[in-house]
Parts: C-alpha cells; structure tokens; sequence
C-alpha cells in the first residue's frame, strides 16, 4: 500500500498528473486545489497518496497536505461516494467551506458541487458531522487533565477546531466567547462549532 510518493513532476493536469519515482513513472488522480498547489513540471514533488485496489485496477490519489487526504477518506465512508465523486468533492470546494457547510447543515453549498444532488447533501450531512466534530477534536490536541470544568474543555476544543480551520485566534476566540457567554448548559462540540460558524457567515 502506497502511502507517499517522492519524485520528478514529469506531467501535470487538472485531473491527473505522472510522478517518476526511480524510473518509473505513477499515474496520480488529484484535486483542482493539489493542482494549483503544484510547481512547474520538472520539479520534484512529494503527495500524501491514498491508494484504492480493485479487482482489475489500482488508482493512486494525491493530495498535497495530510488534511484533504483525511477528508477524502472520510468522504469515501458516506453511502454512495466513491473515489471519483469524493475528488470531485474535494475539487469544488475547500476543505474549510466543506467543514463549514456540513456543521452548518448548509445544504445549497453542498447542492452547487457537481454530482451532489439534495439527497447526498442530506446523506453527508447525516454521516459526516459527528465524524468531523471528533477530527476537529483529535487535531486540537488532547485535552489537559488540569482543565477546571468540561465547559472550559469545551471552550478549548472549540476555539482549536476554528483555528485549525483556518480562522484567526483572535477571532476565533471572540466568537467562542459569545458562543458560551451566559451558558450554563454544557453543550456539545459539534454544537458549538455550528453556533460559532453560523456567527462567522
């Protein structure tokens, strides 16, 4: 099973492009957003590879960073998507935004990438969030074992999910502050990136 891939960019295309590792050249299916992260050909690159087997093939995808690898992964675990559609995902819309419509149950974004009707909105939805909740939670870092109360746990969590998302901590804060002001309820994480997310649209 190929995990990476280090070599010569011998050709590159929006849908694919063809690593020469040794000699040997690897045909890669990636995503618009790898594409443009790529330098002219020539260069050496190195891809996080997800490889699918079947019966009478095998496909390697790259991915430029270690997170999209991670949610195509992820997308491939929903009913109906397959590697293609899950490219397909990846290359109409950012992970950022993806995260985001999902959490924010944001069905008209995820109905404007191509192949994705209402129906697998729904399912994505469905499927995905409480999946994502516990990425977001896992990339934050583990929990101090000194923290005072698991709201403030929660607040932890919450603000390191929006900062790995790509948003300021100043920000990012701000918005978890107003998330949790007045709360005596603890609530969940997935809840409360909803909340925040929905402040920042």
């Amino acid at each position: 099973m190929i995990a990476s891939i280090y070599g010569i960019l011998k050709f590159k295309s929006p849908g694919h492009i063809t690593v020469e590792v040794n000699g040997v050249g690897y045909r890669i299916f990636i995503p618009l957003s790898t594409f443009y992260e790529l330098s002219d050909e020539g260069t050496t690159v190195r891809l996080n590879i997800y490889t699918a087997v079947r019966e009478d093939a095998i496909h390697l995808f790259g991915f430029c960073s270690s997170e999209e690898k991670q949610l195509f992964e992820m997308l491939l675990t929903v009913n109906g998507i397959g590697p293609k559609l899950a490219l397909s995902l990846l290359s109409g819309i950012t992970p950022k935004d993806f995260i985001g419509a999902v959490f924010t149950e944001d069905r008209t974004m995820l109905t404007r990438i191509p192949g994705v009707g209402k129906k697998m909105a729904e399912r994505i939805i469905l499927e995905l969030r409480d999946k994502l909740a516990r990425l977001d939670a896992a990339a934050a870092g583990e929990r101090s074992k000194d923290r005072a109360s698991p709201m403030d746990a929660l607040r932890e969590d919450a603000l390191s999910a929006l900062v790995n998302l790509g948003y300021k901590k100043s920000t990012a804060k701000t918005v978890v502050d107003r998330v949790f002001e007045g709360s005596t309820d603890v609530i969940s994480l997935e809840e409360a990136l909803k909340k925040a997310l929905q402040l920042m649209s």
